[in-house]
């Protein structure tokens, strides 16, 4: 027999249909096992439904939304670098942190050096402060290891973090940053990033593949290496493309269907038009912007002319987004890009689900995975008002309660 658990009395924010925020005023909801069976007017609930709930939750008017999705993270990493942070406020160029021993290259040694359990524990500590602001999906890089035994360590600590009660999706990023001991041998490095892949698919450790497309990252032909090899493998992209320079990394990651384009402060009326074209999503990170004081905004307007869906995400990594908040990031993706709370919303929910490939989260419809947040707000539009106020009441991933 069906057993069926039914949530009612709610302010739903489904982000379907015709009405703002996918709204229903009165809502309810039922879940069977992982997934939403049926959702609507209490008065609507099907018969057979009824017949099969087996305990009913009185949510006591709250708003509900989908479970939030980070969908473009940094996570698992050594160390840190506050030390730098006060260096640039103090005058030091990149150029001369670097020479210090810092920026990307300290972060390197500090993964390299750390074993597989202290960057578990480490990357562990940052999820849980996600998960309590209703974080239910997150993507994790790796890229911080920059060798085939380092990069294999930090994709093996971010399947691993799945057991702390949220769904890990992984992306290899071995083409970041070129280690020292590849230096002045870039092209070589790239082969080895191709070369380390099939051993790390084979594994089942990567789900998609991604590159840092940029003038001090790695050139479009080096990024087409890498691309290939991941088609080679059925395995989708995406791209940190056109934060600092327009190199045309959306047009290249549109000929392969990539996942998305992310950053894109540079983007140009071109590669917005790529991206439209192949459906790719546009990952804004608000939190990079701000801690680099950035003052070119990417190009929002342009992107909601072509129906290009806009997603938002922490982008948490030691060196330029060291946020661990993705409320905070609603509320600057709105004062900083202007993005509207509801556009804001669905950039952390429907949108995150598309940037990560995932069609089954990001709405609460029937199908959908019963992956929800219930919050102790009136509105909505309050999730991206406050900043430093965490309203979250409860949540559940697949159904169940996480404590």
């Amino acid at each position: 027999m069906r057993r069926t658990k039914l949530w009612r009395n709610a302010k739903l924010v489904t982000l379907a249909g015709d009405q703002p925020w996918g709204m229903l005023e009165q809502g309810a909801f039922a879940s069977q096992g992982e997934h939403l069976q049926w959702v609507g007017p209490l008065a609507e609930l099907p018969e057979d439904l009824r017949a099969s709930v087996v305990s009913e939750v009185d949510l006591g008017g709250a708003v509900v939304t989908p479970g939030l999705i980070d969908c473009h993270t940094h996570l698992v990493y050594g160390g840190q670098r506050a030390h730098e942070f006060e260096m640039r406020l103090n005058g030091a160029s990149y150029e001369e942190i670097a020479r210090a021993g810092g920026g990307i290259r300290s972060t390197v040694a500090a993964t390299r050096n750390a074993t597989e359990h202290q960057l578990y524990a480490q990357a562990a500590h940052r999820v849980l402060k996600l998960l309590a602001e209703g974080v239910t999906t997150l993507e994790v890089k790796s890229g911080y290891g920059l060798s085939q035994a380092a990069e294999t360590k930090m994709l093996r600590v971010a399947r691993r973090l799945s057991g702390l009660g949220v769904d890990v999706r992984t992306t290899y990023l071995g083409a970041h940053a070129v280690p020292a001991e590849f230096e002045g041998r870039q092209d070589e490095y790239v082969q080895a990033v191709c070369d380390w892949l099939p051993a790390l698919r084979r594994d089942g450790l990567v789900d998609a593949v991604d590159a840092f497309c940029e003038g001090i990252g790695f050139s479009p032909a080096q990024t087409r290496k890498v691309f290939e090899a991941a088609r080679a493998l059925g395995l989708p992209v995406k791209l940190h493309a056109e934060q600092l320079s327009d190199q045309g990394g959306t047009q290249l990651a549109a000929e392969f269907k990539a996942l998305s384009c992310d950053h894109l402060e540079y983007l140009s009326d071109a590669g917005v038009q790529a991206m439209a074209a192949s459906g790719m999503v546009a990952t804004l990170l608000p939190g990079a912007y701000y801690f680099l004081r950035e003052t070119k905004l990417p190009p929002v307007q342009a992107l909601r002319d072509a129906g290009v869906p806009i997603a938002i995400s922490t982008d948490h990594n030691p060196g330029t987004s060291p946020t661990l908040s993705l409320l905070l990031m609603l509320n600057m993706a709105c004062t900083l890009f202007r993005l509207t709370p509801e556009e804001a919303l669905r950039g952390v929910t429907i949108h995150a689900a598309k940037a990560l490939g995932l069609a089954d989260r990001g709405q609460l419809v029937a199908g959908q995975r019963a992956d929800f947040c219930v919050w102790d707000i009136e509105h909505p539009n309050e999730l991206s008002y406050y900043f430093g106020r965490n309203p979250l009441r409860q949540v559940a991933r697949g159904g169940a309660e996480r404590k």
